[in-house]
This record gives structure tokens, C-alpha cells and sequence, in this order.
């Protein structure tokens, strides 16, 4: 079982395709939609008395356990943003913190025992705080934002020690690490703690590196982009879910039983899904793409995408 600590929002959006005004956002809905096509996922979160119950059904109705999202007194978290004619350059036109601002995580005795623990880019306190109820899990991974690492770099720091796995974009590694090549941010990112460090480059790609190895996968090439709003979050639950079902195949053959840390093949196909499962999230506006979103539909564009990065040496030289 996945566990993922994140937000829910109601997201208004602009983009030269179109706009949605309070639709469902948050990095806990991204994330948690994209990791079930995988394995199951529970997701910690709160919203406000204003936060329509169908937003939560539709969770539920597509494999996400939701018995742990709290319903505050106040309004949920609000933000607007819009984005400009190439899609990169997004202008933030309001952020409500709202019952997110009084957020404290508390998991149930249940969740306590999850295998793979994903901290989404909510106050790093509050992360080391999830990870201190926790027992034992066999991954945690976490995301950060530029404006934790500029407001609360050495809280953030100590996060950082004890994760397995960092997931975040260009411009928060090179804020991070202080560095504008992106494989020496990533190189300075585990000096941190982390093993691993996985970086989005959005239409770009993502690259993936570990003391001793890296790796970089390209975008799915898509034609249209409606919103990007929940690309991230989306190649993270894609990424962490697919590590999930390895690890639950893995301990089915395994007659020690014991956890093992994922293999750099196994690392890599991660990388892939989670390139694809982002690529499906930002053709529909909020989450409508990730819904109803099958293994097939991932294995079927994983496999395209291999095929447009696949090349002959031979025939270069």
C-alpha cells in the first residue's frame, strides 16, 4: 500500500486552450490517481466544508482510499493560476491556504504500517512529522517546492536525511543545490541524504541519478497541451506506483522476504511511466485525463515512447 500525504485544491486555471474555474486539484489528487493504475493507495489530506463530496467520490469510484482525508471547519485550499502561449511560464494568480494552513497529518494505525510513503510538497515539519509515525516503511519519497527551499531550507534539509528517493523540478534542484547544471544539482541533492534523485524538466523529460548511475528519459511527444497544472504530481504517483508493483512482484519470488532496493532497470522503467502517466494528466484540464486510466493505456504509450527514443548505432557512424 502507497501512502501519500499531499493536498486537495480547488484549482482555477488559464491556459490558450481554455480555462476551469474550482475544479479538482492538489497534489494528493494527481498523485494518487496516477499511483492506483498500480497499487493501492490510501491518501492523507484535508479540505473544507466547501470542498463538493463528488470530488471525493470520483476519488473513490477510481481505487483511491480516501477514509483518511479530514473535513475541516473554513474553506479549502484555493489556487489560480495562468499560463502563457508556450506553457512554461505560469503566472500564479492567487493561493488560499485556507484549512491547509493548519494542516497536522495524523495517520491511523492502518496507515502507520504502509510500505511506500510519498511526501508531497506540503511544509517539511510536516513531513518529518509523517515520518515519525510511520513503522518501518520500505520507501519513502518526498517532493518539495522553490518556496519551502527558499522559506525553510534547513527544515527541509533535515527531511532530506531521511528519504530514499527526492522528486522535484528544474528550477527547485537548481534553487536546492545551487547549481545550473542540472546532473550537478542532482549530484549535490544526495550529498543531502537522498539515494536517489529524480528531476522533471517538464516538456523536457526527466533525468534520474544515484551515486554511480544516471539517466535520462524524453517527453512523450504529444501534440496538444491543455493543462499542465498536475504534470508533476502525476509522474510522481506514476513513478512511485510503479515501483510499488515491482516491489509486491519482487517479494512474491523472493523467499527471504526481505525489501530490496529497486534495481537501476527497474529505476529506469519507473522513470518511463512516470513520463507517461504525466503525459496523459496535462491533455485534459485538472484530473480528467488520469481518470479512468488503465495499466494498458501506460504499458501501450511506455512502449511508444521507447520506440521514438530507440536508436540504431550502426547506422550513425
Amino acid at each position: 500500500m502507497i501512502v501519500v500525504v499531499g493536498s486537495l485544491a480547488l484549482d482555477s486555471v488559464k491556459t490558450p486552450l481554455g480555462s476551469a474555474e474550482a475544479v479538482l486539484g492538489g497534489s494528493g489528487a494527481y498523485f494518487a490517481l496516477a499511483a492506483r493504475i498500480f497499487a493501492p493507495v490510501s491518501l492523507v489530506a484535508v479540505v473544507g466544508r466547501d470542498f463538493p463530496d463528488q470530488h471525493l467520490a470520483l476519488l473513490a469510484q477510481h481505487g483511491v482510499d480516501v477514509a483518511a482525508v479530514e473535513r475541516a471547519d473554513g474553506e479549502s485550499f484555493r489556487w489560480g493560476g495562468e499560463y502563457a502561449s508556450d506553457l512554461n511560464q505560469r503566472t500564479t494568480l492567487f493561493t488560499h491556504l485556507n484549512v491547509l494552513a493548519s494542516f497536522q497529518p495524523k495517520l491511523s494505525e492502518r496507515l502507520r504500517s504502509a510500505r511506500q510513503l510519498f511526501l508531497a510538497n506540503i511544509d517539511p515539519d510536516l513531513q518529518r512529522d509523517v515520518l515519525d509515525q510511520v513503522r518501518g516503511p520500505e520507501l519513502v519519497a518526498c517532493d518539495t517546492m522553490n518556496y519551502w527551499i527558499a522559506s525553510k531550507r534547513d527544515a527541509l534539509v533535515r527531511t532530506l536525511e531521511r528519504v530514499q528517493i527526492c522528486v522535484l523540478n528544474d528550477s527547485e534542484a537548481r534553487e536546492l543545490a545551487g547549481e545550473a547544471n542540472l546532473w550537478r544539482a542532482a549530484d549535490a541533492i544526495l550529498t543531502l541524504g537522498p539515494e536517489i534523485v529524480v528531476i522533471k524538466k517538464g516538456e523536457h523529460g526527466a533525468i534520474l541519478a544515484s551515486r554511480g548511475e544516471r539517466f535520462t528519459s524524453p517527453a512523450y511527444p504529444l501534440e496538444m497541451v491543455y493543462d499542465p497544472t498536475g504534470a508533476g504530481d502525476s509522474f510522481a504517483g506514476g513513478f512511485i506506483g510503479y515501483l510499488a508493483a515491482e516491489s509486491a512482484a519482487a517479494e512474491g519470488s523472493n523467499r527471504s522476504g526481505r525489501a530490496e532496493l529497486p534495481s537501476s532497470a527497474v529505476l529506469r522503467r519507473a522513470v518511463v511511466y512516470g513520463t507517461v502517466a504525466a503525459s496523459f494528466s496535462v491533455e485534459r484540464f485538472s484530473v480528467d485525463g488520469l481518470v479512468g486510466l488503465t495499466r494498458a493505456d501506460l504499458d501501450r504509450r511506455a512502449e511508444e515512447l521507447l520506440g521514438h527514443a530507440r536508436w540504431d548505432h550502426a547506422a550513425v557512424q
